[in-house]
């Protein structure tokens, strides 16, 4: 299996919140947000993977910042940073974009983890992740640290 960049698997998605993302208020519903930082996680995974069913296993808690409203565009960004067998973790930001101000805020940042599955719902080799630079580096070692955390947290290590 060839190893990847994490650049051939990154994604950037641009949502236009309406009315039924909302409240009363005009406030996007949180869980909104996370079902679009779901589905570009998966996307990246999916990207890099090249195989299989990809399944969202945990998602590194999500501070919103700022709040989103009706009209604003959610400009989500994502990329791999770290890769074990099955499994990888996906950083995913989202940022707000007003387009009466001309404006554009960071509104949260979360970490997703995804597992490849096989046919038989079994977890399923994934290449391993071709760092080039500095920062691809520090990106993985921060996320095996997170995956180490999660892991221990979860009785698993």
């Amino acid at each position: 299996m060839k190893a990847k960049s994490p650049d051939e698997s990154r994604a950037e998605t641009t949502v236009l919140m309406m009315p039924p993302d909302a409240n009363p208020m005009g406030n996007v519903f949180g869980g909104v947000i996370l079902k679009h930082v779901d589905l570009i996680a998966g996307i990246v995974a999916k990207r890099h993977a090249g195989h299989g069913n990809i399944v969202t296993a945990t998602m590194d808690r999500m501070t919103f910042m700022r709040p989103v409203f009706i009209g604003n565009a959610l400009v989500l960004s994502a990329r791999i940073n770290y890769v074990r067998r099955s499994s990888m973790e996906v950083e995913v930001t989202v940022d707000s974009e007003n387009f009466d101000e001309g404006a554009r805020v960071r509104t949260g940042t979360a970490f997703v983890t995804l597992v490849a599955l096989d046919k038989r719902g079994k977890a399923t080799e994934v290449p391993q992740l071709l760092l080039k630079t500095k920062e691809e580096n520090k990106r993985f070692e921060d996320g095996k640290k997170r995956m180490e955390r999660r892991l221990h947290e979860a009785g698993k290590l």
